[in-house]
């Protein structure tokens, strides 16, 4: 639809009708020339003479003209008038200059606009909603919008509150290792304790009232050196390229040792062996060295999981024990088909450095260091363990690896 346009003269015409006729509002004017009263008021300041004519046919000031002009009175007007004009005027200076000292000390925190409500909803029986409005500079539909949700409001607070419970539960049944996601997954497996109607909820809404509690998963990361070439290492093609995916289990297999420390200086080491269908940590060992024999016991855990080997890729970095020519003849044995990415380029085995990351974050937390080395082997023991049952994984859709392995296996037989 086209915006209206006016002339001048249409202008002056608006304003002239306006001063000239007794009694008459800026509203019912706009009304009957079906203009709005806004554009009405714009012209009145712009040709207006400031007088009009009130419902006894005297000429007065324009009260348009009084509340819109820091001025003196127009001139033409009498003393008598002038000074009623500035008596009004000095009133609503001290009523706006009353109402803002008032409202200082609702501003001191929060969000600002909602402070602005509560105190007009707390005046509303000393000043008018309208002048209050138009001094703190809101809309009054803002307002009385806001006044009208506060029921909604009251009852959100209640399920905030009692989600909020149910959050720090789950975030304490973990240790802290959960963030929002995670958290959202618990909450969500079981909806008969939902507290939002059994409605499924959205893990922003789960952030925003962790955040809200100071609740926040361990996010702290540990860089350490594990991986020692051999000068003369025998060299493997990469068979992954980044693509840490498989079709179904025990096919593709990615691995690394990583570096757990003391407190007395001691050091003990994990390998792990990690399946990327699932996730599964399906072998891993730990051992206070690095030799040959860790990874060689991590290897064949998974074969007794599994049961059978054959056919599937194992991928790691070029670490001397993978190279090492015993690990090579049980790769054989195994029927294992090793798989390395390029030199000194950690992303090419990232899915075995993201577990790494995970497991120190959330077993070390806030410590530098394992307090003993029995310590040390029982915690990692215990994390790897429920890595696998209990812990939701991301890739997974928030499940355990070994539910999702489960399910992806009653797929495939129904498939089959």
């Amino acid at each position: 639809m086209p915006r209206k346009t006016y002339t001048e003269q249409f202008k002056r015409d608006a304003v002239v009708l306006y001063e000239s006729t007794p009694g008459a509002t800026v509203n019912a004017i706009a009304s009957d020339l079906g203009i709005n009263r806004n554009s009405l008021r714009t012209w009145l300041d712009a040709f207006g003479t400031g007088t009009k004519t009130n419902a006894n046919g005297e000429k007065v000031a324009s009260p348009i003209a009084a509340a819109n002009s820091a001025h003196t009175p127009a001139e033409g007007l009498s003393d008598t008038e002038r000074i009623r004009v500035l008596e009004r005027e000095n009133a609503k200076l001290r009523e706006e200059r009353e109402i803002l000292r008032k409202a200082a000390k609702y501003f001191a925190e929060g969000d600002e606009l909602v402070n602005r409500f509560r105190f007009v909803d707390d005046h509303r029986d000393f000043y008018e909603v309208k002048r209050l409005c138009e001094v703190l500079k809101i809309n009054r539909s803002s307002y009385y919008a806001w006044k009208s949700a506060a029921d909604a409001r009251r009852r959100r607070l209640v399920a905030d509150a009692v989600l909020g419970a149910r959050i720090k539960t789950v975030f304490t049944k973990e240790n802290g290792c959960y963030g929002a996601k995670r958290v959202t997954a618990v909450i969500n497996s079981n909806p008969a304790n939902d507290p939002v109607n059994d409605d499924r909820l959205n893990h922003k809404r789960t952030a925003r009232l962790m955040r809200q509690m100071g609740l926040f998963g361990y996010t702290k990361r540990r860089r350490v050196k594990t991986t020692v070439a051999a000068k003369r290492a025998p060299r493997f093609p990469d068979l992954l390229r980044r693509r840490f995916t498989a079709e179904k289990p025990n096919t593709v297999y990615v691995g690394d040792i990583t570096y757990l420390p003391i407190a007395d200086g001691s050091n003990m080491y994990l390998a792990t062996v990690i399946d990327c269908y699932s996730r599964q940590l399906t072998g891993f060992a730990i051992a206070d060295h690095m030799r040959t024999e860790l990874v060689e016991e991590a290897l064949t855990m998974v074969r007794k999981v599994r049961g059978d080997l054959n056919g599937a890729i194992f991928h790691s970095d070029h670490g001397s024990v993978y190279t090492s020519e015993q690990y090579r003849r049980l790769c054989e044995q195994f029927g294992v088909a090793q798989s390395m990415g390029a030199i000194g380029t950690s992303a090419d085995n990232s899915l075995a450095e993201s577990f790494n990351a995970s497991l120190k974050r959330e077993v070390l937390q806030d410590e530098s260091v394992f307090p003993s080395q029995l310590v040390c082997r029982r915690d990692v023991f215990r994390w790897c363990t429920r890595y696998n049952t209990k812990r939701l994984h991301s890739w997974c859709g928030y499940r355990s690896p070994n539910a999702f392995e489960a399910a992806g296996l009653a797929t495939l037989t129904i498939a089959s």
